[in-house]
């Protein structure tokens, strides 16, 4: 009878580690396959960069590309010491900002919360990759998994999200030494408290008109979302601040601007349309923008940041840590490299005309 128990359990142990080397081998593939973004398409680090902050923020800012690319945090800290981070992507629906600032306070109580409210007009996403950008690099919580069920399109599937091998298990032909460097090795920073900095300079010209729509109210569930960010700010007693950022394309209609006048107003909350503002900012769309005025560069990024900072800090208190020195010798040491790579970008830009980091990501 021992004799068998030992046979018994021999086989069990066999079994158990053979199934820890099979776990093993398989989450080895899932960290190999899994798209490190280090070359193009940078943002899709943006989501997880947000856990390897760990300096305090009073001002969290929400939002699309609208939000990442024209507020620079680094300009905020420069000028005002404002401790700021930017959790947005590219796309990124209202209920995923949602989502995203319901997560984050899991970690921290901003005193501001800033949501951009272009995408109040987009109804759902347009493709897996946005929601990848959001999601993948997020970590597992009720809030990813809620976010990932109210925003998933039709043809993805939840047990890709839960084991990404099974979503990118094809992705053998595509592999580069990036992939392998970065299984276990921490990434460099891609952003700048979640800002995407471009130096290049791509002057406004004439959008194509936009074709007319029959109704122009937002979708219900957006505004559903942007109530439930309302109420989230209020529950932990956050001040909410909208934003509509000087982009010239999707074009800002006036029932866009009636309906956010409207809500704000209703619910006391602060909302700057800074199209409005343009010329006060000082934004020139001949200089400002790398991409023909759809977003601002960061000489642009960083007027708005100035004039929305000063507004900001006289409206809500918010808190010069200049002289905090531990925080500051972080935000200090982030502003050199933020200063460092705007001088590199702009030195490339000025000799080739691009900048060959991008070059990729644009064609």
């Amino acid at each position: 009878m021992r004799k068998y128990r030992k046979g018994k359990w021999s086989r069990y142990g066999i079994l158990a580690g053979s199934l820890a080397i099979f776990l093993c081998v398989v989450f080895f593939l899932q960290m190999l396959l899994t798209p490190k973004y280090m070359g193009t398409v940078i943002e899709g680090n943006f989501t997880e960069e947000y856990y390897r902050d760990s300096t305090r923020h009073e001002l969290l800012i929400l939002g699309n590309c609208e939000s990442y690319e024209n507020i620079s945090p680094m300009k905020l800290w420069e000028e005002y010491g404002i401790t700021s981070y930017i959790r947005g992507n590219s796309n990124q629906l209202i209920s995923q900002s949602y989502y995203l600032l319901r997560e984050a306070l899991r970690y921290e109580q901003p005193k501001v919360v800033l949501l951009n409210i272009q995408a109040m007009t987009v109804a759902e996403q347009s493709s897996e990759e946005y929601n990848r950008m959001v999601f993948d690099g997020m970590k597992w919580s009720k809030d990813k998994l809620e976010g990932i069920l109210n925003s998933k399109r039709e043809e993805e599937s939840l047990a890709e999200y839960l084991f990404p091998i099974l979503r990118y298990h094809s992705r053998w032909s595509e592999l580069s030494g990036d992939d392998f460097r970065f299984v276990f090795q921490e990434k460099p920073l891609k952003s700048y408290q979640g800002y995407y900095l471009r130096a290049d300079i791509r002057p406004y010209t004439e959008f194509p008109t936009e074709r007319r729509r029959s109704d122009y109210t937002f979708p219900e569930q957006n505004m559903r979302y942007l109530q439930e960010i309302v109420t989230l700010c209020q529950e932990n007693g956050i001040e909410l601040v909208l934003m509509k950022a000087p982009s010239m394309y999707p074009v800002w209609v006036e029932p866009y601007e009636e309906q956010i006048t409207e809500f704000a107003e209703k619910k006391g909350i602060y909302y700057v349309n800074t199209l409005l503002y343009a010329d006060e900012i000082g934004i020139d769309m001949s200089t400002d923008t790398y991409d023909e005025g759809l977003h601002l560069n960061v000489y642009g990024a960083e007027k708005l940041s100035v004039w929305l900072g000063e507004k900001l800090r006289e409206r809500y208190d918010l808190t010069d840590f200049r002289g905090e020195e531990g925080l500051a010798q972080a935000y200090n040491q982030r502003l050199e490299e933020y200063k460092k790579e705007k001088i590199e970008q702009k030195e490339e830009f000025e000799r080739f005309g691009y900048i060959s980091k991008y070059t990729m990501q644009e064609e």
